[in-house]
């Protein structure tokens, strides 16, 4: 069962019986583990209106906070079921604690909470923290420091990074984009799948992609797929995860993410606004900025670790403005650009988008022909809008009248493309600054 239809299932049953805790609890579950965790905070704290001394129930609302980046909300939680003697809220914390760089402390609790109950024990977090082995939870002081999220000795305060995850999308899931699935396919995909073909040409897995286009046009949706294809780890790199202000930090933190992604191979590394950590040298005024750009280039050549089965991708929306240095062979060597879709594209997004959605014979292709240069967030956009008056409606009548494709069209005609201001801009490169053909592919769409 679609996980669309196991929600609709359980929604009518707690409408139906909207105080039974058990189906409240059970649906909250079930969303968190869809990934909705928005959802998922509602459906705990309508539970803990019903059994608001449910330690379990505000563990789990504290969980939904943290994966949501609502850390202040998720202490005040978690403070409160601390202070009570709650080993697994104190097991939480460490989690967030973890989350927020603060490792010292996230160990220093972890410890105390196993020691109080030894059933608490998470080996997962506690390997994050260094600290797996038993004869190491201990209560005393630690002196040690926290390099690439683990407690080691000697040098460096940089604190933990993301982790990768296991993604559940996969190219199905990417509406569109065929010529450049079919790219990924043949750099990333058949490699790990056919390593003993790739083997006998002398060619290894890994290697890196630098992905450019307009905003909103799928670049992350498509990393992310790209990691679930072949089944590898996925770890997403935002500038806040590496940047920091410290002398030094910010090249600790990109080893880190390297160190982590190579001890989690298969691993797809994806670094969104990459433009903000490999900006061009020569406009850098910073010592410290070119620094980081320096270890960014150690990393990928792997002259600090074995990069083989390791496969970077990188989104910019300012190819522009990165170190040509990236764009050598054995880097990422191959850049992409990634249009807006196409209308065969536009119309399997919104298909896409309005499934699981009350609707009445949609025609998706009529709809793809008003929205030329439409972005993938603009058409997730249109459907909304076209929800919201429906909603409206709803309210005024009492009444659930499904989508439309009229509904759909008239959204569309009052949602302007956002990636106008920057085709304005792209332009300008492809005619003054293409000399290396890196913006030919962006040449060719724009029919220049």
């Amino acid at each position: 069962m679609d996980p669309e239809t196991t929600l609709r299932g359980l929604r009518a049953a707690v409408a139906t019986s909207p105080e039974n805790a058990p189906l409240l609890r059970h649906l909250a579950e079930t969303l968190a583990a869809y990934g909705r965790h928005a959802e998922a905070e509602v459906e705990w704290k309508a539970l803990l209106k019903l059994t608001p001394n449910d330690a379990d129930a505000r563990i789990q609302l504290a969980r939904v906070y943290r994966v949501q980046g609502k850390n202040s909300a998720a202490h005040v939680v978690l403070d409160d079921l601390v202070a009570g003697g709650n080993p697994r809220a104190r097991v939480e914390r460490a989690r967030l604690l973890l989350a927020e760089g603060e490792v010292e402390s996230a160990v220093r609790d972890y410890k105390k909470a196993i020691a109080e109950d030894a059933t608490v024990a998470d080996p997962a977090l506690a390997d994050q923290l260094g600290i797996a082995d038993a004869d190491e939870y201990d209560d005393g002081d630690d002196d040690r420091e926290v390099v690439d999220g683990r407690m080691r000795h000697g040098e460096g305060s940089a604190g933990a990074g993301p982790q990768p995850i296991r993604s559940d999308v996969k190219f199905v899931h990417v509406g569109g984009m065929t010529k450049l699935k079919e790219e990924i396919r043949k750099k990333i995909v058949l490699p790990m799948q056919r390593p003993d073909l790739y083997k006998a040409y002398g060619k290894k897995s890994g290697g890196g992609i630098l992905m450019y286009g307009p905003p909103g046009c799928g670049k992350t949706f498509l990393a992310r797929a790209t990691a679930g294809e072949v089944d590898a780890r996925f770890l997403a790199i935002g500038i806040h995860d590496v940047l920091d202000m410290w002398v030094g930090n910010s090249e600790r933190n990109l080893h880190g993410i390297f160190e982590s992604a190579r001890a989690h191979k298969p691993c797809v590394l994806f670094f969104d606004e990459v433009d903000a950590l490999g900006s061009n040298r020569a406009d850098m005024k910073h010592h410290g900025a070119r620094n980081t750009v320096n270890q960014f280039l150690a990393e990928l050549d792997g002259m600090n670790g074995d990069n083989e089965g390791v496969l970077v991708l990188a989104a910019t929306n300012a190819p522009w403005q990165v170190d040509s240095a990236f764009r050598r062979p054995g880097r990422f060597d191959r850049v992409i650009f990634v249009p807006p879709p196409d209308e065969e594209a536009r119309a399997e997004v919104l298909r896409l988008v309005m499934a699981g959605k009350p609707q009445k014979d949609v025609d998706f292709a009529a709809v793809a022909k008003k929205t030329d240069r439409c972005s993938g967030a603009d058409l997730r956009a249109i459907v909304d809008r076209a929800v919201e008056e429906k909603l409206d409606a709803a309210v005024r009548t009492g009444t659930i009248e499904p989508l439309t494709t009229k509904d759909l069209l008239a959204a569309a005609k009052a949602q302007k493309p956002t990636t106008a201001e920057w085709f304005a801009s792209a332009k300008n490169y492809v005619l003054y600054a293409n000399e290396s053909g890196i913006y030919d592919e962006l040449k060719t769409w724009l029919k220049l």
